[in-house]
């Protein structure tokens, strides 16, 4: 069916998998091996090589995680994806891949926590600076580019300020520099936004989010476009022969997928984050409903917005398709489907302080669940100041948009109206 290009819906079921040759399973097999045998010497030396695909070793490739990888590549839009052990280690991959020693990246300061602290302090002992910029204002990005700069770096939907990248503007930024445009599309998933289509080159996810879905599973991914022409002498790491595997020259053999063969087989071949197959296994179930729970999410998440900004003991209310949001019209830009499941909101405090309100609300609720994750087919709420940004300073916090107040809501998939339940019953004992 070389012609057909098929829907959404049916790549989130059926792409980088068909039934299994040998039994006929329909369900992708769980290739629960350490490694796999070779056909002759020939054939091993081939495969080391790269001179003939294959499997090796399940830190480097396996099939289970390479249905996964085909998946998600084929939701992006991409040429080719890594699937790594957590989402932290798919954005390391990446920028590691990128970036040695002395090199520079970019980034919007509003990110989540542990991925300013990834660049701000881990990447900083390996030599690697990162300048925190404002997310809405392209400008920013382009004053603080370097000579020395390899990449610009932005989530789609901020976590936990909920400004939405202006992913277009951004890009000619990057390319403008003869740079990449790496973009976290974490909260928006593939199906409310497609970065590959407004100039990203490189598109990370933390699949143990929307993708997966159900909060059983840890996972990250990263996904190259194709598109980017690492042979502009920004990149010699990439066209010079390669000190960590054979002298290969990445992008001259492998063309549009060199920079994911690139991670591979020198950064994840030699960092070991790698996803195990019964993982790969339970991610791609949760991305077969997709389609079906994202819908749900955004419907329901614009609902409980709208009652929270209309309610007497609520401040304020974030969300970017809310009516009056100061980022609406981008929104409906680049997320026409909807906003994702992710709202924040700050309580009138009254005799007490916004955090001690927002912990009475947090101590409250009933079924509402108080964990540190998003994506759940489960409503999750948190205080991100105590618990996500913690190991911000309070300057730091609120130049990421972290208000000492600031409750932010995964909403999930139960019955809208119990929701609203969990939330009205907990705001009247937060603010008594």
């Amino acid at each position: 069916m070389p012609d057909r290009k098929f829907g959404f819906d049916t790549l989130c079921l059926h792409a980088g998998q068909i039934p299994d040759a040998a039994t006929g399973a329909r369900a992708p097999p769980i290739y629960q091996t350490t490694s796999f045998v070779f056909d002759s010497a020939d054939h091993a030396a081939s495969l080391f090589n790269l001179q003939t695909f294959g499997n090796v070793y399940s830190r480097i490739s396996n099939p289970t995680v390479a249905a996964l990888e085909e998946r998600v590549a084929a939701l992006e839009g991409g040429r080719a994806a890594l699937a790594a052990a957590t989402g932290m280690a798919a954005q390391m991959l990446a920028l590691l891949t990128l970036c040695h020693s002395g090199d520079h990246i970019v980034a919007s300061s509003t990110l989540y926590g542990g991925t300013y602290s990834q660049l701000a302090v881990t990447f900083a002992q390996f030599g690697i600076e990162a300048t925190f910029v404002d997310a809405d204002d392209p400008d920013a990005f382009r004053r603080a580019l370097r000579p020395n700069t390899k990449a610009v770096y932005a989530e789609t939907i901020g976590n936990p300020q909920l400004n939405v990248c202006d992913i277009r503007a951004l890009a000619d930024v990057a390319h403008d520099a003869g740079i990449p445009l790496v973009i976290d599309n974490t909260l928006a998933s593939p199906y409310l936004c497609r970065p590959i289509e407004h100039g990203a080159d490189i598109v990370i996810h933390s699949v143990t989010k929307y993708l997966g879905g159900h909060g059983t599973t840890m996972g990250g991914i990263v996904v190259e476009s194709g598109t980017f022409p690492w042979d502009n002498g920004n990149f010699p790491q990439m066209t010079e022969p390669s000190r960590g595997y054979h002298g290969v020259r990445f992008f001259e053999t492998f063309g549009d997928f060199g920079f994911t063969m690139k991670a591979r087989m020198e950064t994840m071949r030699t960092l070991g984050p790698t996803l195990s197959p019964f993982s790969a296994f339970l991610l791609l179930q949760g991305i077969e409903t997709l389609h079906l729970r994202m819908p749900r999410h955004c419907e329901t998440a614009l609902a409980v917005a709208r009652h929270l900004a209309a309610h007497p003991q609520v401040a304020w209310v974030r969300y970017p398709l809310l009516e009056g949001d100061r980022q609406h019209d981008r929104a409906q830009r680049y997320l026409p489907c909807g906003a994702g499941g992710i709202l924040t909101f700050g309580i009138r405090s009254g005799r007490n302080s916004g955090a001690k309100a927002g912990e009475r609300f947090i101590e409250s609720v009933q079924f509402l669940s108080h964990l540190a994750n998003v994506g759940d087919a489960k409503t999750l709420v948190i205080h991100p100041a105590s618990t996500t940004h913690r190991q911000l300073n309070e300057d730091e916090q609120r130049a990421a948009g972290v208000n000492p107040e600031m409750i932010r809501l995964s909403v999930g998939l139960e019955t809208p109206d119990d929701i609203l339940w969990d939330i009205d019953q907990a705001l009247e004992q937060a603010t008594q």
